[in-house]
């Protein structure tokens, strides 16, 4: 399908203000750093509610000054947003972001003011980038072991603690005129597959969901602004769609029971959840008619974003889709939008210390008295999330920067020989000190596997987590740059 095949006059047989107020229930996504495509013009021309920005979009704070500011200059009621938890998760590395700890780390210091320092120095960037929607904090809880997606971006496993943190998160966010944005709603921490890649289903029974209605109940409580629905199916909820497409757990829950008035956006609909089994056009369609106010269509190819337009358009035409509900749905978002389109004048300083602090706080497990100089470190971790990290973050660069005698290994997937892997590393590693690190070795085997074959021959090693902890170890709860700081100082005993 090309371009021509989407007119950018208004089509007939919709009013005008109908037709904009389609377009106001789109996020999409686009490529480049330079420019705006003229697609997207099109669509922001035809009332378009949102860009969300990506890596692919920024090359440093001035050029996303430029870019922000070229949006708006479209249309002043356009909301640019961006996905900006911290810890290994964000696209704002470039253009120099804060560095903070993920929010598993913040749950484990518990200072619910430090958190509120580590949101503000993050929502303080975006301000002076001219982003003013921030899709986080993660309000899921970090249920299931072998989650594969919420981990360390969760606050932990338990509501009252989490909830003390989204609130300051979000407190921290509202101060500096960013709409904070509580996610994946009811909650995707008990599931054991990323919707990224497939369908997630939670199996438990609603009284066992409950406690995951709690952290977005306090975020509706704290005034968010935005919640995201999860693309995960809870057949105690709804036996029959994934949360982002059902009436049932966005209207009667969501809306009823928690009582929440602000956007409700949905993930992102190319995700295999929905594109798989429904098609990401279809997902647009049915996630409105299901009570969502904003779908976001994350995929570089506006082509993806304009089928979805002409699907939310023809069903309207045909009363599939009832006005009233994107009526309704287009004027949350502009409600959104005289509150936080504009960015704000001039923006104060951060604490550009608070991550840092926030990391060695949340740093357990087994010490390391003496500390551990001139060691050979062994970091295994998986390849980072295409949709989610800036990834690339390895241990031993973190603690060569405390200990410039550190020499080391990094493997970063299952190798073709493991056995040779383990003997290569032993040699390099002779008689010197060996730290052994794994990122969520239970989800990887070939993590567990290496770590065994040289405990077994060095059993006198430090055994070091960089994910969520696994016993015995020493635990970072996370694998942002200040994470693998604070653990690297406390293996050197700096």
């Amino acid at each position: 399908m090309t371009s021509s095949a989407h007119p950018s006059a208004r089509p007939a047989g919709l009013p005008v203000d109908l037709d904009e107020a389609a377009h106001r229930c789109l996020v999409a996504g686009f490529d480049g750093t330079a420019g705006v495509p003229d697609e997207l013009k099109r669509l922001v021309d035809r009332g378009l509610g949102g860009v969300i920005l990506f890596t692919r979009n920024v090359r440093d704070a001035e050029q996303v000054r430029r870019l922000t500011a070229e949006l708006r200059a479209l249309r002043p009621g356009l909301l640019v947003g961006i996905d900006n938890e911290g810890g290994g998760i964000g696209h704002l590395v470039g253009a120099g972001a804060p560095e903070v700890p993920g929010s598993f780390a913040l749950g484990v210091a518990d200072d619910p003011a430090l958190t509120g320092r580590c949101a503000d120095a993050l929502a303080g960037h975006l301000a002076s980038l001219g982003i003013t929607v921030s899709y986080a904090p993660v309000a899921d809880l970090q249920h299931h072991p072998r989650n594969p997606i919420v981990r360390t971006r969760s606050f932990g496993a338990e509501p009252a603690p989490a909830a003390r943190h989204l609130r300051a998160w979000i407190a921290a966010t509202e101060r500096r005129g960013v709409a904070s944005c509580a996610k994946h709603f009811p909650g995707h921490g008990g599931t054991e597959t990323d919707s990224h890649h497939g369908i997630a289903v939670d199996p438990r029974s609603y009284d066992e969901l409950r406690a995951d209605f709690e952290p977005f109940r306090a975020a509706v409580d704290a005034g968010v602004p935005m919640i995201m629905s999860a693309h995960v199916v809870y057949p105690a909820l709804d036996p029959e769609r994934p949360a982002t497409l059902s009436r049932r757990i966005l209207g009667d829950l969501l809306r009823h029971e928690l009582d929440f008035d602000g956007v409700l956006v949905s993930d992102a609909l190319e995700m295999k959840a929905i594109a798989d089994r429904y098609g990401e056009a279809a997902g647009a369609r049915i996630a409105l008619a299901a009570g969502a106010d904003q779908v976001i269509v994350a995929v570089p190819d506006l082509e993806v974003t304009l089928a979805c337009r002409d699907t939310v358009l023809g069903a309207l035409r045909t009363g599939v889709l009832p006005e009233e509900r994107v009526r309704e749905a287009a004027g949350r978002v502009r409600r959104l939008a005289v509150r936080y389109a504009a960015p704000a004048g001039a923006v104060d300083g951060w604490d550009a210390g608070a991550g840092l602090e926030a990391a060695r706080r949340a740093v357990r497990g087994r010490p390391v008295p003496s500390g551990v100089r001139g060691a050979h470190v062994v970091d295994l971790f998986p390849p980072p999330h295409p949709a989610l990290n800036w990834g690339g973050e390895d241990l031993l660069t973190a603690v060569r920067a405390v200990d410039p005698t550190a020499t080391g290994t990094a493997v970063t997937g299952d190798p073709a020989d493991p056995d040779a892997v383990v003997e290569e590393i032993l040699r390099a590693c002779g008689d010197t000190p060996l730290a052994v690190a794994t990122c969520d070795a239970g989800l990887h085997p070939w993590q567990e596997r290496l770590r065994a074959a040289l405990m077994s021959r060095r059993p006198d090693a430090v055994r070091i987590d960089t994910g969520l902890p696994e016993g015995g170890a020493l635990c970072s709860y996370g694998r942002g740059r200040v994470n693998l700081r604070a653990v690297a100082e406390a293996l050197a005993g700096t």
